[in-house]
């Protein structure tokens, strides 16, 4: 009977053991990095740790849903790239955004990399349908004819401590647009103390709405090789106590073509901003609050500048060739002492007295005071 009885037991605890097996929560792999040939989707209840550099490959997509923290290793290879024909959706909320920031005890501008998007849109070049090869490793392309090119979604999204550059000719921005197609839905972007530019338009024909960047170390929205979309409610401030690596920083820098280099090159620049704010809180003097040259037409209205020092307020000059003079410029100066001109070179501005800007309750749920 005593027997009888252990087996029982026996069999009994083999189940159970089964049982528990069978139920066992599985392990989640919160490191990122490598090749994403496949669907993957993360959860927002995992801290994920970016250690090296992340490929969306053409046919897979990556899901990122809102209140994901993805904290990057620091060094220039710790970076997220989505190639031609990938895509991302990483649609946060106002109440839990989807943040990249940096792994350091003690973060800071440049640990890591950034975020780049290979998008298959035209960008300017010496005949139409050219492609291009990304800055940061020039075996990803980028171009195209597809102006309606489809790359994911960012909604609520913050970029800190972006901008790690291996050399002046090789350095990330937060957020890279590569010939980005107008099919990709961009909004509600925070782009916190990163090196180099806060985004960077490589062509394309992508929009934006609703950006805040906070102390780039270089220029805030920067635009190059024949970008064609809308940037709406624009707002970048520069803090008290800021300073710069570089130059020249500015907080619209729009170049027509590529580096100067194709001046008779098809498809040059051609974009709209619509109510942006450039705040510069610091000592540090600004080389322009607007600079729009190398071919490049700009539409930009109801831009405000407030505070601080600047060189030019709006500048159409340079070695390589003038802005368009067929641009549109309307702009109010607040409070800044300029030490060149209010416009230098030809182009169709207006200073206005009464232009307000972007709004800066659109950018409450970053957590920023403006």
């Amino acid at each position: 009977m005593k027997k009888l009885i252990l087996s029982l037991s026996l069999v009994l605890l083999v189940l159970a053991s089964c049982k528990k097996d069978d139920t066992t929560t599985p392990v989640i792999d919160s490191s990122l990095s490598g090749d994403i040939a496949t669907n993957r989707t993360l959860d927002a209840s995992v801290e994920y740790l970016l250690s090296g550099t992340v490929h969306v490959k053409s046919g897979a997509t990556l899901t990122i849903p809102a209140g994901t923290v993805i904290k990057a290793q620091k060094g220039f290879s710790s970076y997220v790239m989505v190639e031609q024909g990938g895509k991302i959706m990483a649609e946060g909320t106002a109440a839990n955004p989807i943040k990249f920031t940096s792994a350091e005890a003690s973060p800071a501008s440049s640990d890591w990399g950034g975020l780049i998007i290979n998008g298959k849109a035209p960008i300017s070049a010496a005949t139409t349908g050219t492609t291009a090869f990304t800055e940061v490793d020039n075996n990803y392309k980028y171009g195209g004819t597809d102006v309606a090119d489809n790359s994911g979604v960012l909604k609520y999204v913050i970029l800190e401590y972006t901008g790690a550059r291996s050399s002046s000719t090789q350095e990330h921005n937060g957020l890279t647009l590569n010939g980005v197609g107008n099919g990709t839905i961009i909004e509600n972007l925070y782009v916190l103390e990163g090196g180099d530019d806060a985004v960077e338009f490589f062509g394309g024909s992508v929009n934006i709405t609703n950006m805040l960047t906070v102390n780039s170390d270089d220029d805030m929205f920067d635009v190059t090789q024949g970008w064609s979309g809308t940037l709406t409610n624009a707002y970048g401030v520069w803090a008290a106590g800021y300073t710069s690596s570089e130059s020249d920083p500015r907080g619209v820098e729009a170049d027509g073509n590529f580096d100067g280099l194709g001046a008779d090159h098809v498809g040059q620049s051609d974009f709209k901003i619509t109510n942006m704010t450039i705040v510069n809180n610091s000592s540090f003097e600004m080389q322009d609050a607007i600079k729009v040259r190398r071919g490049a037409k700009a539409t930009i209205t109801n831009a405000l500048v407030k505070n601080g020092k600047a060189i030019d307020l709006v500048d159409f000059t340079d070695s390589k060739g003038d802005g368009k003079a067929a641009s549109s410029i309307n702009v109010t100066k607040t409070n800044v002492t300029l030490s060149g001109a209010e416009i230098h070179g030809t182009g169709n501005v207006t200073i206005s007295t009464t232009n307000t800007g972007c709004a800066a309750t659109l950018f409450a749920w970053t957590g920023y005071t403006l």
